[in-house]
C-alpha cells in the first residue's frame, strides 16, 4: 500500500512538471536546454534521454528521460525508498548529499587557537633608509687613566748661535777693603860704630811711603768760644708802608655860638651836608604770602672730596684664573680661560687683564709652569713691564709676587716675549695661574661718580713687548 501511494506521489509531481512555463518554452523554441530555475540546479539536460543506460536497471520502472525539470528531489526520494536501493554508482551525483547545498546553519563557536606556524623564510634586504638627525650629545665621560710614559725624544738638532749683545754698563766702584793684619817683626840690625864725633848726623830722606788706608770720621769737636762783636752793618733798604689804621670815633657835638647880629636878607642856600651815618636796622615785618615755585635749576658741579673717613670693607676687589692652552701667541696679553674667582668682574679671562676699580694698593701673583721652550714672561701695567722672569730650563715652574700702587682704570696683564720664549704649559696633572686683590683702597669712596660712563677696550689688543727701564 505504501509502494502505491508513492509511485502516485511521483506521477502526479512529472504530471505538475510537464505544465510548467518555462519548460513548455524551452520545448517550443527547440533549444534542447531548459531553462534554469534554481541556483542548486546542476543536471545537464541537453541529452534527452538521462540519465544513461548502464546507470538504469530493471528495479528503476521509471524512464529517466521522461524525467520532467524540478522533480531532482522527488526522484532521489523515488530511489532512495526502493525496496532494494541501487549501488552507488548509479545513484545520479545530485542524489548525494555533498553534491547538495543545504540551509545554512547557525554560527559555531570559535575554536581553539592553534599552535603557532613555522617562521617564514628571511625577506629580501630593503633599501638604505635616509641619514637620521644627530643625536644629542652625551653626558661627559669619566675621568681616563694616566696614560704611560713616552720614550724618550732624540735629542733636537742645536740652534742657531746667537747674537753678540750689547756692551753691558760700567759697574759702581767697589769698597775698599779691609785692612790686613800687620807684618811679623823683621830681623835685627847690625850693630854700629861710633864715629870720630858723636854728633848726630842727618841721613839721606828715605822714599815716600805708601798712602795708609783713610781713617774712620772723627768725633764733633768741642763747641769754641763766643767770638768778638761785628762791626755794624750797612743802614737796610725802606720797608713797605703798612696798613692803614682804623678810622676814629666822632668827637662830641660842639656848644651853640651866640649870635648878635640883625635880621638881614634870605642868604643863598647852602651846600649839601655830609650823609649821616647808617641807621639802626628795623623789626623784622610780618610774612608775606608764598609765591609760586620756580622753575628747576641746572644740575650743579661736583662738590669738593670730602676729607676721608674710616675705611669699610666695601669696596672689594680679587680675581684667580688659569690658562688653558700652552704656548700663548706674543704681542698679545696671556688669556686666562678657566676662571677660578672673580665675583666682582674686573678682570676680563678672554684678554687676561686685569682693570683696577679704585685708586690702591694692590698685590698679584702667577705661577707658571714651563716646559720643552724657555720661557721670558713679565708683568706689566698699562704697557710698562714691571717685573720680568726668565726660566731657561725645560722642565720647571716660575712664580713672583709683587706689591703695586694703582689709580683707577689701570690695566694689568701677563705677556711672553716672542715665539721662542712662551714656554708656559698646562695639562691635567700642571696649572698655571695668574691672581691679585686689592689689599686696601686709598679711600673709601664708591668708585663710579654721577657721570660714570665706563671704559671700553679692544678685544683684539696688540701690545709690542717692551724691556724693562734700567
Amino acid at each position: 500500500m505504501l509502494l502505491k501511494l508513492l509511485g502516485l506521489l511521483a506521477l502526479s509531481s512529472l504530471c505538475s512538471a510537464m505544465f510548467h512555463p518555462e519548460m513548455r518554452n524551452a520545448i517550443e523554441e527547440g533549444s534542447g536546454e531548459p531553462v534554469p530555475r534554481s541556483s542548486h540546479r546542476s543536471m545537464p539536460m541537453g541529452d534527452p534521454y538521462w540519465p544513461p543506460d548502464d546507470m538504469m536497471n530493471d528495479s528503476m520502472p521509471m524512464d529517466a528521460s521522461n524525467m520532467p525539470y524540478g522533480s531532482e528531489s522527488a526522484y532521489c526520494d523515488y530511489l532512495m525508498n526502493q525496496p532494494v536501493p541501487p549501488p552507488m554508482d548509479q545513484i545520479p551525483f545530485y542524489c548525494i548529499c555533498s553534491h547538495c547545498k543545504g540551509t545554512v546553519g547557525p554560527k559555531g563557536d570559535s575554536g581553539d587557537r592553534g599552535p603557532p606556524g613555522q617562521p617564514g623564510s628571511p625577506g629580501r634586504r630593503g633599501m638604505t633608509g635616509f641619514k637620521g638627525r644627530p643625536g644629542y650629545t652625551g653626558p661627559q665621560g669619566i675621568k681616563g687613566q694616566k696614560g704611560d710614559m713616552g720614550e724618550k725624544g732624540q735629542r733636537g738638532p742645536a740652534g742657531f748661535t746667537g747674537m753678540k749683545g750689547s756692551r753691558g754698563f760700567k759697574g759702581e766702584k767697589g769698597n775698599i777693603g779691609m785692612e790686613g793684619p800687620p807684618g811679623a817683626q823683621g830681623p835685627q840690625g847690625e850693630s854700629g860704630t861710633c864715629p870720630a864725633s858723636c854728633e848726630t848726623i842727618q841721613g839721606p830722606e828715605g822714599p815716600q811711603g805708601a798712602v795708609g788706608p783713610a781713617g774712620g770720621r772723627g768725633l764733633p769737636g768741642v763747641k769754641g768760644a763766643v767770638g768778638p762783636k761785628g762791626v755794624k752793618g750797612n743802614k737796610g733798604d725802606m720797608g713797605k708802608p703798612g696798613d692803614p689804621g682804623m678810622d676814629g670815633q666822632k668827637g662830641d657835638t660842639g656848644e651853640k655860638g651866640m649870635c648878635d647880629c640883625t635880621d638881614g636878607a634870605d642868604g643863598s642856600d647852602g651846600s649839601p651836608g655830609e650823609k649821616g651815618d647808617k641807621g639802626e636796622k628795623g623789626d623784622t615785618g610780618a610774612q608775606g604770602v608764598q609765591g609760586p615755585m620756580g622753575p628747576q635749576g641746572n644740575e650743579g658741579m661736583i662738590g669738593l672730596r670730602g676729607p676721608p673717613g674710616p675705611c669699610t670693607p666695601v669696596i672689594q676687589s680679587a680675581f684667580s684664573a688659569c690658562i688653558n692652552e700652552s704656548y700663548p701667541s706674543p704681542d698679545y696679553p696671556v688669556p686666562f680661560h678657566h676662571v677660578i674667582y672673580n665675583e666682582q668682574e674686573h678682570f676680563m679671562p678672554w684678554m687676561g687683564m686685569y682693570v683696577a676699580p679704585v685708586n690702591g694698593t694692590y698685590v698679584f701673583s702667577f705661577n707658571l709652569a714651563v716646559y720643552l721652550r724657555e720661557l721670558i714672561v713679565g708683568l706689566f701695567v698699562n704697557h710698562n713691564p714691571i717685573v720680568i722672569n726668565r726660566e731657561s730650563s725645560h722642565q720647571s715652574v716660575t712664580c713672583q709676587t709683587v706689591v703695586v700702587h694703582l689709580a683707577y682704570g689701570d690695566r694689568v696683564w701677563l705677556q711672553v716675549k716672542d715665539e721662542t720664549t712662551n714656554g708656559i704649559y698646562t695639562d691635567y696633572e700642571s696649572s698655571s695661574s695668574f691672581s691679585g686683590y686689592l689689599l686696601h683702597p686709598d679711600t673709601c669712596d664708591i668708585p663710579f661718580g654721577r657721570n660714570f660712563m665706563g671704559q671700553e677696550y679692544d678685544d683684539d689688543m696688540h701690545v709690542i713687548w717692551r724691556d724693562k727701564k734700567p
